[in-house]
């Protein structure tokens, strides 16, 4: 799994990831109210992409 640290950067890299492979990309959304941590997780089974806020 990979944490990208800035959305830009993120948005990007699920852009791309999505459009080569649509049919079996999907997402996770994760938010823990203990923390208040928001994390975005988007894979395709071969890559993990994952993003969290603060």
């Amino acid at each position: 799994m990979v944490y990208i640290s800035t959305w830009p950067e993120f948005q990007k890299a699920v852009e791309d990831l999505y459009l080569n492979a649509p049919g079996q990309t999907r997402y996770v959304v994760d938010y823990s109210h203990k923390t208040g941590f928001l994390v975005l997780k988007v894979t395709d089974d071969r890559t993990c992409l994952k993003y969290k806020t603060e």
